[in-house]
């Protein structure tokens, strides 16, 4: 049985992902980011082991959902699949970051950077980060003029770049990232053109198949081509960088 934690699970892609983990027998551990989210979650999937609470647009907040995780036993697998959409007003967070950015891109390195190191790591990305701009000296959106749909690309821009720093760097994980389609779900909006009975199924391959490697890009379970910026190690490590300095945590090399 492969213990997995899945982020962002109350709805959407990550309760798909998490119905079908736990039909196939595996200790599922959801997340969600306030007690009346985790409430439903557990409602949706009640087969699931637990729920763990954490608000990710908070570095603090990410910081004690990781020490949950740690405290509850080591992961074979996580999954991070949290986040906000492409229609988003820019909204500062706790921290004075901008949420789309905190949520999409620095929480899902922080956790990477805290939780104990799993056998595998899957990011949710999109096809909408081959429009991304790395956009290292305006993360937060303070000299640009806000575009929402520019924001999620660039973010899930930068969940590629850290699928493919972590299977660079940890040579002992199978670290990949994903773009599940554009789908009907609460983020993608009932006129979604995508099959969402496909959406979900490549990461609960990727999270159990033996057959996976590391630093891949997959879309329906094959290899996808990606933003060119994704796979520069430079590029990859000034991310890092970035991310160590604004949650003053270090992803260990």
């Amino acid at each position: 049985m492969t213990r997995i934690l899945i982020t962002g699970s109350a709805d959407g892609l990550g309760q798909l992902v998490a119905r079908e983990l736990v039909a196939q027998g595996h200790d599922v551990v959801l997340h969600a980011r306030n007690e009346r989210r985790a409430d439903d979650a557990l409602r949706a999937v009640p087969e699931a082991t637990a729920v763990l609470v954490g608000d990710l647009a908070s570095i603090d907040r990410t910081r004690d959902l990781a020490a949950q995780a740690n405290a509850s036993g080591r992961f074979d697998v996580v999954v991070h699949n949290a986040a906000v959409g492409y229609q988003e007003p820019r909204i500062e967070t706790v921290d004075g970051l901008e949420h789309v950015f905190a949520i999409n891109a620095l929480a899902p390195y922080l956790l990477t950077a805290l939780i104990e190191r799993p056998d595998r790591l899957i990011y949710l990305s999109s096809g909408m980060h081959e429009g991304g701009d790395v956009a290292l000296d305006d993360l937060q959106w303070v000299r640009r003029r806000w575009r929402g749909a520019q924001a999620y690309s660039d973010s899930k821009l930068h969940d590629v770049l850290l699928a493919f720093a972590v299977a660079r760097l940890w040579p002992d994980v199978l670290a990949n990232a994903v773009d599940p389609g554009w789908v009907p779900t609460k983020m993608g909006g009932r006129g979604a053109p995508g099959d969402l009975g496909q959406a979900h199924l490549t990461q609960v391959w990727l999270a159990t198949s033996p057959e996976t490697g590391s630093g891949g890009y997959y879309y329906h379970r094959r290899p996808h081509r990606t933003h060119p910026a994704a796979s520069d190690r430079e590029t990859q490590d000034a991310f890092l960088d970035a991310c160590a300095s604004l949650t003053g945590v270090r992803l260990p090399r």
